[in-house]
Formats: C-alpha cells, structure tokens, sequence
C-alpha cells in the first residue's frame, strides 16, 4: 500500500471523467436494460476503437480532431445499422449487434497485426487510461454531456428511434476515449443492474451513487495498490452495484 500515491492533482480529474461518464450513461444504461439491448454500448464502443485504429493506420495524429472525427463517424456509423436492423429484424437485434461488435473487434486486431505496439494500443482502448486524463479534455466532454442530456431528458421522445442511436453512439465514443471500452459498458449496465427492481423516480439517484462510489473506490484503491485503474474499477462498480441492489429496496420498503 502507498499512500503518498493518493495525488488528488491526478486522481481528480480520473474521478471527474468517470462521473462524466456516468452522467450520461446511468439513464441511457436504464433505457437499454429495459429494452433488452444490452450489448449495444460494447459493440458501439468497439466501432469508434476500430474508427480510431483506422486513423492510427492512416498515420493520423493520435490526439488530433481527424480521429475524434473518425472515431464519432465510425459510431454514428453503427448507430444507423442498429436503428435499420432495429425496425427491419428486431427480433434479431440482440444477435446482430453481437455480430456487428465481433466483427468490429477483429478489424481492430487485424489493422493492428502490422503494428510493433499494436498490443499496448488495443490495451489502451480496451482498459482506458482515466488516470491520465487531464482538465483540459474534461471540458469540452462536459459540454457535450450537457448538450447530450439535455436532449435526453427534454426532447428524446420526439427524436425517435435514430436519435436514440445518435446520442448513444455520440456519448460512447467521447466516453470510451476517457476510459475505455469495459469501463464504459460497465457504467451503462451495472448501475442499471442495480436499480431495476425499484421505481422509475428512484433509479437514476441510486444508480448515480452506486457509479459514483464505484468510481471512487476502484481509483482510490489503484493508487493505493497500484494496481490497473480500469480493471479495478470495473470490480468496484460491480460490488457498489451489488450493495446498491441489496440495500436500495429495502431502505424505501421502510
């Protein structure tokens, strides 16, 4: 344990990204749940990974607005299939975005079969690097994220069916660029895991508290351990999920 490795000049904005995160992705993740499109966030995510491995192959800058570009296109991309498989095939729409996810996965390996740090990048995709996330690239997240949410809570009804996909894809991949792809599937499924047996007007406080602990805890318990700060909080928003979905109901059955 290294306590002198708790810097919150470090971790603060590690835990500003993930509840920018959750922000928009504890009610889309409710939305999805009960819709039963669970994998939708993984196989959207992995599209905007195979948009910026792309752009990485083509030699572009890794920071620069060409791969946010790529990245956001490659998603809204996705995002118009699954609304087209949606209303064409929905009873397969589960299947197909697992299809879609794997073959978007195995892209990725394949444009980084020729690359000597082609392990390490997809790593980086995969896991995330939140520890290294700096105030400078919080900010226009959370202005996105204020746009996102204001549509999402004022207008989504009239949007429709692709503008869900829109949003979600948007929010994915500005998301999935802070804190790679598990984290942002587990922000979106296990909070929602968490709260779907209590009412509607309960969910979103108890399913912002379970990520925002679980967030809390697992960079805490990184810089702590040193340990990878996604894997472990990953494994903390699990059990601050599960708590909250022991105790949550019971507490208003009170």
């Amino acid at each position: 344990m290294n306590p002198d490795a708790l810097d919150f000049g470090i971790l603060g904005p590690a835990l500003c990204a993930g509840l920018l995160v959750l922000a928009t992705h504890v009610p889309m993740g409710q939305l999805v749940l009960a819709r039963g499109i669970v994998f939708i966030d993984l196989a959207i995510a992995q599209i905007a990974a195979l948009g910026v491995i792309a752009a990485g192959t083509l030699g572009w800058e890794p920071r620069g607005f060409s791969v946010q570009l790529a990245a956001t296109g490659a998603a809204l991309l996705g995002a118009l299939i699954f609304s087209f498989t949606e209303k064409r095939w929905p009873a397969l729409q589960e299947a197909l975005i697992g299809a879609l996810f794997v073959l978007a996965a195995c892209a990725g390996i394949l444009l980084l079969a020729g690359n000597p740090h082609g392990g390490e990048h997809l790593k980086d995709l995969l896991v995330g690097q939140i520890l290294w996330v700096s105030y400078g690239q919080l900010l226009p997240v959370a202005l996105l994220t204020a746009v996102i949410l204001a549509l999402w809570f004022g207008a989504r009804a009239r949007l429709g069916r692709i503008g869900f996909y829109a949003m979600f894809a948007v929010a994915v991949t500005a998301s999935v660029q802070l804190v790679g792809i598990y984290l942002v599937f587990a922000s979106l499924i296990l909070p929602a895991l968490a709260t779907y047996r209590l009412e509607a007007a309960q969910r979103l406080t108890w399913g912002y508290a379970a990520g925002a602990g679980g967030y809390a805890i697992g960079i805490t318990a990184s810089a702590l351990f040193d340990l990878p700060t996604g894997a472990v909080t990953v494994w903390t928003l699990a059990l601050t999920a599960s708590v909250t979905a022991l105790l949550a109901p019971r507490l208003h059955r009170r």
